[in-house]
Parts: C-alpha cells; sequence; structure tokens
C-alpha cells in the first residue's frame, strides 16, 4: 500500500515519497507529513542481531513506498558503508547509568550523517524516478552541523549544487573550518551577518518566493533542501531509534517489551520527532524527554502550551542548539491538531507575525509522553566534567546537555526506567569548550593543540574529519547580509 504525503499547512494534493523528497518543502510553506505512521512489520524482538543497513531498510521501506527494494537497498549501502569510522553505525555505549546511543561516527562526526550520507541518494533517485531534467540546488541553512554533512554529501554529486548559509560568529571554529574548508566544484558556503534564526527565515523566503522558483527553472535549476524539513532527512533519523533498542536487546539488557525512556539534545525538533515516530511504529519508547541549552523555547513550550520565539537569542558552547524556530515541531502540531491544516496554518501565521502561538488544553493533553527541561552552560561544563571524572568518558557539549537533563529528570520523577541518550557530535567538534569543561587551564591552548590533548585524555583516536581540517586551504569566504541572502544565490548560480 502506497504512502502518500501531505503538506502540514493544507496546500494542494498528496504526494508521493520521492515527489516530497524531491520538494523539500511544501509550496504552502508546511512541511509534509506522512498520511499515517506505518508500524513495524516485524516484532520487535526480530531486529536484534540485525545490521544498520537491514534494521534502517525495515524501517524506510515503510514510508518510502513509491521506491522498489533494489533502489531503496541501493541507497542504503552507499550510505552507510566505511565513510563509518566502526561497522555498528551507530553503536550504543553504557556509561553513567544510562546507554550512549554514538550517532557521530561518519565522515563529519555528527549525528547529521546519520541522514545526510543517503539523502543524496535518495534525492537523486527521486529525480530520476520524477523524470526532472533541472539540476538540484540544495539550499540550507546550518547552526554549524547540518552544514558540513549536507556538504560532504551532495560534493560532486551529478545533477546537484549546494549552497549553505550558517551564522558568521554563531559555530564553533572547528564547524566553521570544516565547512570553509569543503572541496567540490559545486559546494558554496555563505556566512550570514546574523543567527540560525535568520538564516533559516532567509532560506524558507527563498522557497516561497515564485519569482525566485520561475527564474530558476528557466535556468533549469529547482530549490530543494537538506534541513530536516525534508522528509527524506526525517524519515532515515527513526532508523537508529529502532536499532537502539534491537541493540539493547540482543545484548540482554533490557527484556522483551521493557519500556525505555529517549533523551535528545533538542534544537530543531528533528531527532526527537523521529524518536516519537519510532514509538508510533511500535518501538516500546516511554517519555521522550527534550533538553534544551539556554536558549528554552521547547522546555517553556512542553511545560505551559505556549511557544514563544520572542526572547533573547543565546550564544552557547553547543551552538547546534541555538536555535529558537524549531521547524520540525510543526510535524508534531499537525498531528496533535488532528491533521488539520488550517489550525496548523493559524498557529504558524501567528509564529510568523507575533512570534509565539499557543496549543488548546486538548492538544497540550497530548503531549504527556514528551518531557522537556533544560541546562545552563554552568551545568553543561559540570555534567561534562563529572562524567569524565567517573568515567574517564568524555561527551560534547550536546550530548552533556542531554546527560545533564537526564540526571535532572530522575531525580525530579524518580523514573529509572533505562534510558537512551542520544549522542550527536563527537566531542573533537567541539575541543575548547570541552577542554575548558574538564580544566580552564587548557583555554590557553590552540585548537589543535587542544585535539590532541584530548586524544591523550581519551584515548579515542583523533577522527579523520579533524585530521584532515588540520591544514586544509579556506575554500570559501563569501560573508553577506541577511537581507541580501537572494542576491547571494541569484550571484551564485547566475540567475538574474
Amino acid at each position: 500500500m502506497e504512502l502518500l504525503y501531505r503538506s502540514t499547512r493544507g496546500g494542494k494534493e498528496a504526494l508521493t515519497a520521492s515527489q516530497a523528497i524531491l520538494q523539500g518543502l511544501a509550496e504552502d510553506g508546511g512541511l509534509f507529513v506522512p498520511d499515517s505512521i506505518p508500524a513495524l512489520e516485524q516484532p520487535i524482538t526480530a531486529f536484534a542481531g540485525k545490521s544498520y543497513q537491514e534494521t534502517a531498510y525495515a524501517v524506510m521501506k515503510q514510508f518510502f513506498t513509491d521506491f522498489t527494494e533494489e533502489e531503496l537497498k541501493d541507497c542504503i549501502n552507499n550510505a552507510y558503508d566505511s565513510k563509518f569510522d566502526t561497522e555498528k553505525i551507530a553503536p550504543l555505549v553504557k556509561k553513567n547509568g544510562a546507554y550512549y546511543l554514538e550517532l557521530f561516527h561518519g565522515a563529519t562526526i555528527a549525528f547529521k550523517d546519520m541522514a545526510l550520507s543517503i539523502l543524496p541518494y535518495l534525492m537523486v533517485t527521486s529525480a530520476r524516478k520524477n523524470q526532472c531534467s533541472n539540476d538540484i540546488v540544495i539550499l540550507t541553512a546550518t547552526s554549524g552541523d547540518t552544514g558540513k554533512a549536507a556538504l560532504a554529501g551532495f560534493a560532486d554529486v551529478p545533477g546537484t549544487k549546494i549552497i549553505v548559509f550558517y551564522p558568521k560568529n554563531g559555530v564553533s571554529p572547528i564547524q566553521e573550518k570544516q565547512m570553509v574548508t569543503q572541496k567540490g566544484a559545486n559546494t558554496y558556503v555563505v556566512g550570514i551577518t546574523g543567527n540560525f534564526d535568520d538564516a533559516q527565515n532567509g532560506v524558507k523566503a527563498m522557497f516561497g518566493n515564485e519569482q525566485l522558483k520561475k527564474d530558476l527553472n528557466a535556468a533549469g535549476l529547482q530549490f530543494s533542501s537538506a534541513n530536516s524539513i525534508n522528509i527524506g532527512r526525517l524519515v532515515p533519523q527513526v532508523a537508529y531509534y529502532v536499532y537502539a533498542y534491537a541493540q539493547m536487546l540482543q545484548s540482554g539488557e533490557i527484556a522483551e517489551g521493557e519500556q525505555i525512556n529517549v533523551v535528545v539534545p533538542t534544537g530543531n525538533f528533528g531527532n526527537i520527532l523521529a524518536a516519537y515516530y519510532a514509538k508510533n511504529m511500535g518501538v516500546p519508547i516511554d517519555k521522550l524527554i527534550c533538553a534544551s541549552n539556554d536558549n528554552k523555547v521547547l522546555c517553556d513550550f512542553f511545560a505551559t502550551g505556549c511557544y514563544d520565539k520572542n526572547r533573547p537569542f543565546i550564544l552557547t558552547t553547543s551552538p547546534s542548539m541555538d536555535i529558537l524556530i524549531s521547524s520540525n515541531l510543526e510535524r508534531l502540531i499537525y498531528k496533535i491538531a488532528g491533521a488539520d491544516a488550517a489550525v496548523d496554518a493559524s498557529l504558524m501565521e501567528s509564529l510568523k507575525t507575533e512570534g509565539k502561538y499557543s496549543i488548546t488544553d486538548a492538544m497540550k493533553a497530548q503531549l504527556d509522553e514528551f518531557y522537556g527541561d533544560y541546562a545552563s552552560e554552568a551545568e553543561c561544563a559540570a555534567q561534562i566534567k563529572k562524567v569524565y571524572d567517573a568515567e574517564g568518558y568524555i561527551m560534547d557539549t550536546h550530548t552533556a546537555v542531554a546527560s545533564c537533563v537526564y540526571d535532572k529528570y530522575v531525580a525530579k520523577t524518580g523514573d529509572t526506567k533505562k534510558a537512551v541518550i542520544a549522542s550527536t557530535a563527537s566531542p573533537y567538534k567541539f575541543t575548547r569548550s570541552v577542554m575548558n569543561a574538564i580544566d580552564a587551564s587548557y583555554d590557553s591552548q590552540t585548537d589543535f593543540e587542544l585535539v590532541d590533548e584530548l586524544n591523550r585524555l581519551s584515548g579515542v583516536a583523533v577522527p579523520q574529519a579533524i585530521e584532515d581540517i588540520r591544514s586544509a586551504a579556506v575554500l570559501h569566504d563569501r560573508v553577506c547580509e541577511t537581507a541580501d541572502m537572494e542576491k547571494t544565490v541569484r550571484d551564485i548560480l547566475g540567475v538574474n
């Protein structure tokens, strides 16, 4: 049975999976959602012992029903290969009373690799299936990690170009170096003099710009997105929550049917939404614990039912979560509104015009499975040191936010179910913040001296992604004002 996709804001007819992947964002500004969340075809016990690739196929075939078995397996096998430094792809590590799902073993050492390794193959296959003759222009905003993972995924992929906008002073030095040294004749990186929300709003505006769309089409081009607003980016993330539970079953850490909690450091809401989809597919997940940093708009939303971005934007040591407009939350809002696109569109219009919206009591009652809390900068640093001192295990700043929030959750609720914590980036990506948390005297060292010291302390090999940028030349130095993002895209593409 074919699963179709519709816009959260109504829009036109339903699309197939490949059409939704190709388009990225709905024409009315909404996000594509499946008509239903399919159940796993096999009991969860059947996944114990399956490889990551086998698990990914079992999950994705349920969502991408217009892909043939050969097409989908080809995408999966090309994505999850030697680019990852472990055969497990997403190993579970038990530390400090929780299970850390390490999602950073890919080419750019962040969890975005889990989806962005496969998205280019899904995109090219989708273009071929829909007889698309235009070149695809991937237009993306990043708070740090999506950018490099998308650039690496699409670099020199025939029939594509990729343009990434990032906040010039809002990412870590390692994150920026990874992006601006990216090779590939079809890759473009632009810093903006604003924050991530500015970049994301600018990208969304270009997707909704009809004149720009016409001009691109005349030049044989069309936009698509590598952000988690693309359903082809979200669905692959569901697979690793199924895989995590299956690993725990296989190792005997849990019994069949035993519920677990999942803790996710959350900015744009895509990663925790994937866990929610996994739960709805049949994975025995109880609480979905949403961990925020000082930009705690989601934490406040789950507490009050009011989403309010009218607050100071705080630059933190977990920059990939420095977000005040969590785009993927719209998919959840649409679901708890009873798939009423008019209600969703009205709330999103309120967010656009007033910077906030409130859901009804009936909608809020459907959020009981979510729990929100946050960790301050001081708490995040203290958690890194605490776990290192106790276990010798070094986590990055985003993972530390989740780890800290989990400890708070247990203390407040007494709920000691086994918990999977999404470990979203390698500590090597945020060496200065991580090392300063362990000992402030490290701050006098250079970024790459800190890399070597982190290697000594952790005993974990320096990832190839870091070695590659030690002496790499800067290839992208373009910076623009937020207001000039469209002009910059036109200049890059030669579309006037």
